[in-house]
């Protein structure tokens, strides 16, 4: 499949319905992965996280009880988090997931239905695109801009809608 040797991997793959997180993994040991670790909520896999330290996480959005969301949050900002750094491809269902996954700190991202191409993709994504990390207000998380345009040169790139509305608003006369 791929010229890369998964052997010497860790994965965790959380997902709350027995047979997809069973599909995941089976997925994952054809490529050659011989650690896969499987959780069924977010409980089990902070669990595992703490203890077996994976070198990747596949995270599905839907989980009992808690989102793949609100585990990803306390992945990348919880003080005990082992690797608040470690990579993480989130399965989604909708567009709205997608985008709300890449808020959240995840790496990579699949729309259902997966597929073996699919999953093998992302997996050679993070190994041979590793994005930095950013930490900015509200956010902490690999660079969630995929296309580089250039480097920008300016001193404020990121100028807020409100800050920049309120330039445009003549001064009020007093």
């Amino acid at each position: 499949m791929s010229g890369y040797r998964f052997d010497r991997l860790k994965i965790l793959v959380v997902q709350d319905h027995a047979h997809a997180r069973r599909l995941v993994a089976t997925m994952l040991q054809a490529f050659g992965v011989s650690q896969v670790y499987e959780a069924a909520d977010a409980h089990q896999a902070w669990t595992i996280l703490r203890q077996a330290v994976p070198d990747l996480v596949v995270l599905d959005w839907d989980l009992s009880g808690k989102t793949g969301a609100d585990l990803m949050q306390t992945i990348r900002t919880n003080p005990l988090s082992p690797n608040p750094f470690v990579p993480v491809i989130m399965l989604a269902t909708s567009r709205d997931q997608v985008q709300q996954a890449r808020d959240c700190g995840v790496n990579e991202f699949i729309a259902k239905p997966l597929s073996v191409q699919i999953l093998m993709s992302r997996l050679v994504a993070v190994i041979e695109h590793p994005r930095t990390f950013v930490r900015a207000r509200g956010y902490f998380g690999p660079c969630r801009r995929r296309l580089r345009c250039g480097e920008y040169l300016g001193a404020d790139r990121r100028a807020r809608v409100d800050d920049s509305a309120k330039a445009q608003q003549p001064a009020a006369a007093e």
